[in-house]
């Protein structure tokens, strides 16, 4: 199967804007260089290896200005720079047009994907055997290329929205009166089919959390010999009598993941694999003809 066909019918449209974003008047550079059939290699770069990912979305830019696209790797697939990834062919004008809006997904999807992919290696090389995920601390607009990214890159995009999954935060229950209050009212509009994850600062609020039937326990920013203590007193004191999974957020990056990987802990949720994440470097070069 084919990571395309997870897209939403809508995403095309989405390519649209991002090329009338992208020239939204005349387009001067394209008067110069004219309607010429050329070729363009694309090439990944930079200095480390990477994942490639988006290839669907760099298709359609290129496939609606009338441009065809050749791929010489899989989605997903780990390249080494410098790397012939993709041939474009078309006519000059539109492959510069398509080039930077292009580059630029290709760029923070690859990047996002990347990055997911250490985590996630780097979690199982520590003997960590639960989830990976990823936040909605997404760049509004592009969320659908930042979670595709984290799919790419192996890991799970956690929820897309507010729609996807019950999420009780703080303000939530500061507006509730209380964990129990909350859940019940969420429980109430939200039905069987909705997962419920509650957000928790304490022990105790786990134990009011659990007790009121989330499904989801989400440790906030509780670390270190805390956090150990409190996972395996919650598995060991409600084993049998309630499910739930625990859940581990705030602050999580590479350089501490050792400290929070351990299998008490069902799911490792952080924005460190998509909020500032290095882009990866790719370029598309126009062939001289001979």
């Amino acid at each position: 199967m084919s990571f395309e066909h997870l897209l939403p019918p809508s995403w095309k449209s989405q390519v649209n804007d991002w090329l009338v974003e992208d020239t939204p008047s005349f387009d001067y550079g394209g008067y110069i260089v004219g309607e010429t059939e050329r070729t363009a290699f694309l090439f990944g770069k930079g200095k480390q290896p990477a994942v490639l990912a988006g290839r669907p979305f760099f298709t359609e830019i290129f496939s609606q200005l009338g441009c065809h696209v050749e791929w010489h790797m899989k989605e997903g697939d780990s390249f080494e720079p410098i790397k012939h990834v993709a041939t474009v062919r078309g006519k000059a004008r539109h492959l510069l047009l398509g080039e930077r809006v292009a580059l630029n997904l290709l760029a923070r999807c690859s990047g996002i994907a990347t990055k997911s992919r250490h985590m996630k290696d780097l979690a199982a090389g520590y003997g960590y055997k639960g989830t990976i995920a990823g936040t909605r601390k997404t760049t509004p607009g592009f969320r659908l290329v930042e979670k595709y990214g984290m799919i790419v890159g192996g890991i799970d995009p956690h929820r897309h929205d507010l729609s996807s999954m019950v999420m009780l935060k703080d303000n939530h229950i500061w507006s509730s009166g209380s964990i129990t209050a909350a859940v019940k009212q969420a429980r109430s509009v939200g039905g069987f089919s909705l997962l419920l994850d509650v957000e928790v600062g304490s022990e105790a609020e786990a134990d009011e959390a659990i007790d009121a039937g989330a499904d989801i326990i989400m440790l906030d920013n509780i670390e270190g010999d805390e956090l150990v203590t409190v996972a395996r007193r919650l598995k060991d004191k409600w084993a049998g009598k309630r499910k739930f999974l625990l859940e581990s957020s705030g602050n999580i990056t590479e350089t501490n993941l050792h400290e929070r990987a351990i299998n008490e802990i069902d799911i490792l949720s952080t924005s460190a694999v998509h909020q500032s994440v290095q882009h990866i470097d790719f370029s598309l070069k126009i062939q001289v003809s001979k």
